[in-house]
């Protein structure tokens, strides 16, 4: 097992990953999201089975195409560690989707858990292996609350990304 310093480094490695992630999916950068997983990783999202760099694609197309933005955030990670290389994490997660059709705006907001289990190799700790399941969902019909001129965008899509940047 980790001597305590190693298992603290290592819980901050993974939470970074698992930040990055949601950052990936918010902006629909596949690349970002595909990082986090090993390259064999497998990912179950339910209405996707497969491998974690292939739900990268996946997952970012589909947002893009079926919502104007999204926000994930995660809730504190429980570790249960199997080996030294090998830890179980258990992660709350809340994702608000903000779409639009003919009727006008709504949210679609889903609560759910991340079952990871997170491999070091090389040095280097990534998702091996993914489950999301389910607590609840809702959808809401809703009013803008500001102007749309109100507040810059949130950067999605490189380009964005890009120009976000460049105005720091």
């Amino acid at each position: 097992m980790l001597d305590p310093l190693a298992q603290l480094l290592a819980e901050a490695a993974i939470r970074r990953r698992l930040l990055e992630y949601c950052r990936g999916i918010d902006r629909c950068d596949a690349a970002l999201v595909a990082g986090v997983y090993h390259a064999d990783a497998t990912d179950d999202h339910g209405s996707f089975q497969g491998l974690g760099r292939q739900f990268a694609v996946y997952a970012t197309q589909s947002l893009a195409r079926h919502a104007l933005a999204t926000t994930h955030v995660i809730g504190d990670s429980l570790f249960d560690w199997i080996d030294a290389a090998t830890v179980e994490v258990e992660t709350s997660v809340l994702a608000v989707h903000r779409c639009a059709n003919d009727d006008g705006e709504y949210l679609e907001r889903f609560g759910g858990r991340y079952f990871d289990r997170f491999e070091e190799r090389d040095g280097d700790w990534r998702i091996a292996e993914r489950e999301l399941t389910w607590d609840w969902d809702a959808r809401e019909l809703v009013t803008r609350a500001f102007p749309p001129d109100r507040f810059r965008p949130s950067p999605r899509h490189a380009s964005s990304v890009e120009r976000h940047d460049q105005l720091r």
